[in-house]
């Protein structure tokens, strides 16, 4: 914690400057500053125009889409305040901040090129490469997020984004947050430390930009409910969840990650003479990034839920994975024929462990490595209201990856609609924990990398985004080869007192799964007040039951928006109602990090109502909500996973603030 009280130290020294909401183009009234004389340039100003807009603040993708930044406070922002900072309608978060988030919905078309290292459950909260952004400021401008935990703890995500010169622009920024929570060893935290920088030469010959990130998650794991009538019995002894019995007090896991990494740009010809001429170009690119990370899981002394006769105690399984990644291409932009890319790329991978294991069933090695070299290229173009947008991958030497094609398309047929649709192909291995893991528990050793085949996904989508009409997309997924972790346990085995959990492994779907998304968002709009809907429809056909969602998922908020005390401040307060319907919820399983499939049980069906008040003054979005109100006066069968209860009624607040000078 007390890198928080650094960089809150930090952010205390920079004077607060009042700002005006985003707009579509700059006024009088937007301005917040004059711009210094050094930075006329960059900002393409000159003396008689020199007032600093929103627009000055710009905000980069990995994919370099610009944004700026924005101030205003709407119902997307209320969405999204939250431990992701994304807005989280397809995720059920568990009781305490930063615990894994269920899945409530499943994307195909998103998926990443090389297998990761696993633990997915644990790494909701870590910055991959496309969640680093970059900044373009016209001066030194930071953003504060604080929000309450659940006891002992809080939530702050500082960032500080500055020009060393008019054309090198440096980002820091650190997530850190604690939290108890509610019930008996809980307690999560985590670290989350960025840097990136953002430089252009003055003639625009060479461009690059960078970042550092080091991360590390820590959470102990009590392994849910030891006698679940305690939670649902309504005793009042138990109301006082830290009363209740968990399944063990001795266990913890852990993230740690670091990673270096750089894109450079190189233009061969066609550099811009002035900020209007479009010219054919050629530009020579190099992406690079070096990554460490390992997953940990730390018992001091064996448990049964993992099985008997462990191979070693203390428990202490850590699976690493190092991986360095090289692409170099070309960038070709033409008016006519628009932007197109091509290049090769080398990944190198290293994921092991300590030692060699000999078992019953074989021996196990502690290593996958090798080398994956591919080409590819993409494709952009805009032709008049229509735009395309196509990327390729082709694996030509490796065992991990085989292909993927992205492509898309777009066409605004008027000011207020348009349509939109893509299709995603592609072949992998599954992620490196289903094909090779150690533990000291001796039902967690496997190796499969010989028997496991590329996972295929295709997918089609179609949409339609309409101002009066609302946005629809519908997507269908073919699965083959589709892999997950399931129970082996039978029924002489849970007479005789075993748990499941001690026989998780991971599995191959031999069939293909067919699955069918549709989501729709509209709000409705009458005067001060408003009413936004989200709805998720899910249909899945597979031959044996493998992948489960609910079918139905709703979000509905009815909220007033109105100025108030002379328009010195903006209010938003309304109710939003959360619902799913009952279905096989995976369980969470703590040795691996991971989501497990389960047939037994079904859970869901219950209500989720949260109340807020929220308010901006000047650059200041202030927020207040009573999560779950409902939960004092509703049957006590609200899960996240089984054995995992979802939050009781609890009110947080928090703000997130904007500085500039």
């Amino acid at each position: 914690m007390r890198f928080l009280f650094l960089i809150f130290l930090l952010f205390s020294f920079l004077p607060s400057h009042a700002q005006e909401d985003s707009i579509a183009k700059p006024k009088q009234g937007d301005s917040i500053r004059q711009i210094p004389p050094q930075f006329r340039e960059q900002n393409n100003k000159d003396e008689n125009e020199d007032q600093i807009t929103i627009r000055d603040y710009k905000i980069i993708s990995y994919a370099r889409d610009t944004t700026f930044l924005d101030t205003t406070l709407t119902i997307q922002k209320e969405y999204k305040y939250n431990f992701l900072r994304k807005d989280d309608f397809e995720q059920m978060p568990f009781s305490n901040v930063g615990r894994p988030y269920n899945s409530l919905g499943v994307y195909f078309s998103n998926r990443k090129f090389y297998p990761r290292l696993g633990a997915l459950a644990r790494n909701s909260n870590y910055f991959e490469i496309e969640d680093i952004y970059y900044y373009n400021v016209a001066t030194p401008m930071s953003d504060l997020m604080f929000k309450t935990t659940l006891e002992q703890g809080q939530l702050l995500d500082a960032l500080v984004a500055f020009n060393i010169t008019p054309r090198l622009n440096i980002a820091l920024a650190f997530k850190g947050f604690r939290s108890l929570g509610k019930y008996r060893f809980d307690q999560v935290s985590s670290g989350n430390f960025r840097a990136s920088f953002n430089y252009q030469t003055k003639n625009d010959l060479y461009a690059v930009r960078g970042h550092f990130a080091g991360q590390d998650l820590e959470s102990e794991e009590n392994g849910g409910l030891l006698n679940r009538e305690q939670f649902e019995g309504g005793t009042e002894d138990f109301t006082d969840r830290f009363r209740i019995d968990v399944r063990y007090t001795n266990a913890n896991n852990r993230i740690q990650g670091k990673r270096y990494y750089f894109d450079q740009q190189l233009k061969l010809l066609g550099r811009k003479r002035d900020s209007i001429a479009k010219l054919t170009s050629l530009a020579l690119n190099h992406e690079f990034a070096y990554e460490t990370k390992f997953y940990q899981f730390i018992q001091t002394n064996a448990e049964p839920a993992f099985g008997q006769n462990p191979l070693e105690t203390p428990i202490d399984d850590r699976a690493r994975l190092k991986t360095m990644f090289n692409r170099v291409s070309l960038d070709f932009s033409n008016p006519t024929l628009g932007k197109v890319n091509f290049g090769a790329s080398h990944y190198r991978y290293d994921y092991f462990f300590n030692s060699i294991l000999q078992t019953d069933e074989g021996t196990i090695s502690n290593q996958l490595d090798g080398d994956e070299i591919s080409v590819g290229g993409s494709y952009h173009k805009k032709f008049g209201r229509l735009t395309l947008d196509a990327d390729i991958n082709y694996n030509l030497s490796g065992d991990l990856t085989g292909n993927m094609l992205n492509a898309s398309a777009r066409y605004q047929l008027n000011n207020h609609i348009a349509i939109f649709g893509g299709v995603h192909v592609s072949s992998r291995a599954p992620n490196f924990n289903y094909l090779l893991y150690q533990s000291g528990y001796r039902n967690f050793n496997w190796q499969n990398d010989q028997i496991f085949q590329k996972e295929q996904i295709q997918t089609i989508k179609f949409g339609i985004d309409s101002k009066y009409l609302g946005r629809l997309e519908a997507e269908y997924s073919a699965l083959d080869n589709y892999t997950y972790f399931a129970s082996t346990i039978t029924q002489d085995q849970i007479d005789a007192g075993e748990l499941e959990t001690a026989f998780v492994r991971p599995f191959q779907e031999g069939g293909t799964i067919n699955h069918l998304r549709v989501k729709y968002f509209k709000e409705f709009k009458w005067r001060k007040w408003a009413l936004a809907n989200t709805l998720l429809y899910q249909d899945v056909t597979q031959d044996n039951q493998v992948l489960n969602v609910p079918q139905f998922v709703t979000r509905n908020t009815f909220y007033f928006s109105s100025d108030v005390f002379k328009k010195a401040m903006f209010i938003q307060t309304g109710v939003t109602f959360k619902y799913f319907t009952s279905y096989n919820m995976n369980a969470y399983h703590p040795l691996l990090g991971e989501f497990y499939l389960q047939n037994g049980e079904e859970f869901g069906a219950f209500p989720m109502l949260d109340f807020f008040i929220n308010a901006k003054v000047r650059q200041t979005r202030i927020y207040l909500k009573a999560e779950h109100f409902n939960s004092s006066f509703s049957e006590p069968v609200f899960y996240s996973a089984p054995n995992y209860p979802y939050r009781d009624f609890v009110i947080r607040f928090g703000l997130v603030w904007n500085f500039f000078s």
